[in-house]
């Protein structure tokens, strides 16, 4: 596919490639991956200021999401790519690949650090969510340290750096300038910018800032950072739409092409009509979502790909308000199970109080059927993030949705909307469906014959 990037993506790229520490503020969805890799191309082949990286990510999206991005674009094609996540032995056997890119999960920068026996020969590291590195007193923390007078580039990647207030840049910012800009040491900033808050003899719970700290710390970092929520970097207002792709097992895939060709084989013969379409396209979307209804109503869990995506998502969001749109009731009760498990501060928006709350910013996360998301329903105030997390094939129930959130009254400048898609399912042919706005009942036959017709094969 070729690339042609937004101008706020243009001005991030220039500025990854003529600084050499950044740290990028970018909002969910607004293509991070696409940004940096185009750098990172550009340093590698064109200016040779570069001549290996390593990526730090999330377990899933090391695992997934910078391979695809590398793969999606024609201009990255040259960009050789090694994935060290697994065991000890496959991680090891990565890290000893030809390649210009390694890419690696947070968890396992002390082994590669301090275990792995392997030379730290990086001179260019991405931090792909520098918030999980705002804590100085972790392993992953302390083993970066180690190593970070041998990096000559370095760039942070994160939505929100501060969720729990700006005593999180501290550590964000010494991974990336070891200390020029905010101090060496957690006393040194504190004493600078805080004050003791909440205390229990000489026991602080909780600092807070003294007077103009906030903007001295802003102007202390300005020079390596660049914020994606600011306004003179976006065409306002701008609708953002991207999908996050999960991948089913090998095992996974095969019950869920087993159950596919199942369900076709249930056809009654003859003409494919709206009706069994609809059943077989709903059976089809369940599986892709994680579970499936028996005969009997009960529900069969299938695989938490979904869950696990929404999960990374929530995290990525680092406290800022996500949206997140589901179709089926065990979609619902499965994330609403997985919510409660992360301690996630969220409601079904289904009442007056609940989308008062949402509008309010008092939740994380907000759970709404396409259904339910009627025309007026003013949701903007609440928030610029939606995901999907099981997608609708009604255009007019897509669009209507996501006109809760990019409509007049929105203050953020862009509206985000990520599809969580699971890879190989029928999730494929509904996005396709309501790109090229298809009517739904013709688009869902289509489908369910393009199904039959690779069954017949």
């Amino acid at each position: 596919m070729k690339y042609k990037p937004h101008k706020y993506q243009t001005f991030a790229i220039e500025f990854i490639k003529n600084n050499p520490i950044a740290a990028i503020l970018l909002d969910m969805g607004m293509g991070k991956t696409s940004i940096v890799l185009t750098a990172l191309n550009y340093l590698m082949f064109e200016s040779f200021e570069v001549t290996k990286v390593l990526i730090i990510a999330p377990l899933r999206v090391a695992r997934n999401t910078w391979s695809d991005e590398i793969r999606k674009w024609d201009h990255l094609n040259g960009l050789r790519y090694s994935i060290a996540v697994g065991t000890a032995a496959e991680r090891r056997k990565a890290l000893m690949a030809d390649a210009d890119i390694y890419i690696i999960n947070r968890e396992n920068v002390p082994w590669l650090v301090e275990e792995s026996g392997l030379p730290f020969d990086y001179d260019c590291v991405i931090v792909d969510e520098l918030s999980s590195f705002k804590n100085w007193q972790a392993k992953r923390f302390k083993a970066l340290m180690k190593v970070r007078p041998r990096i000559r580039r370095i760039v942070g990647l994160t939505g929100t750096p501060s969720s729990n207030g700006l005593m999180d840049l501290f550590a964000e910012f010494k991974v990336l300038d070891m200390g020029q800009r905010l101090g060496r040491f957690i006393s040194q900033y504190r004493l600078n910018y805080f004050k003791p808050d909440r205390m229990n003899g000489p026991i602080v719970y909780t600092y807070k800032l003294l007077p103009g700290a906030e903007e001295r710390i802003y102007d202390k970092i300005s020079d390596i950072t660049i914020s994606m929520k600011a306004a003179d970097y976006l065409e306002m207002p701008e609708l953002i739409s991207t999908e996050y792709k999960v991948y089913l097992d090998d095992a996974e895939r095969e019950k869920y092409e087993e159950m596919k060709d199942e369900l076709v084989l249930q056809l009654p013969g003859g003409e494919i009509t709206a009706a069994n379409a609809a059943s077989l396209s709903g059976k089809l979307c369940q599986l892709a979502n994680g579970a499936i209804y028996d005969d009997d109503g009960s529900v069969n869990a299938f695989h938490e790909r979904k869950l696990d995506a929404l999960e990374d998502l929530i995290e990525a969001a680092n406290g800022k308000p996500i949206m997140v749109a589901y179709w089926f009731k065990h979609d619902l009760s499965r994330i609403t199970e997985r919510l409660k498990h992360l301690k996630v501060n969220f409601e079904k928006l289904d009442s007056d109080k609940s989308i008062e709350n949402w509008n309010a910013g008092d939740l994380q996360v907000g759970l709404i059927h396409p259904a339910s998301a009627g025309h007026g329903l003013n949701l903007q105030s609440g928030g610029n993030v939606i995901v999907w997390f099981g997608i609708t094939w009604s255009l007019e129930l897509y669009q209507q949705t996501i006109a809760r959130l990019w409509r007049q009254g929105q203050t953020s400048g862009t509206v985000t909307v990520i599809h969580i898609v699971t890879d190989g399912t029928v999730d494929e042919r509904i996005l396709k469906a309501l790109a090229a706005k298809d009517n739904t009942q013709k688009a869902l036959i289509d489908a369910v014959k393009a199904e039959v017709v690779m069954h017949g094969r």
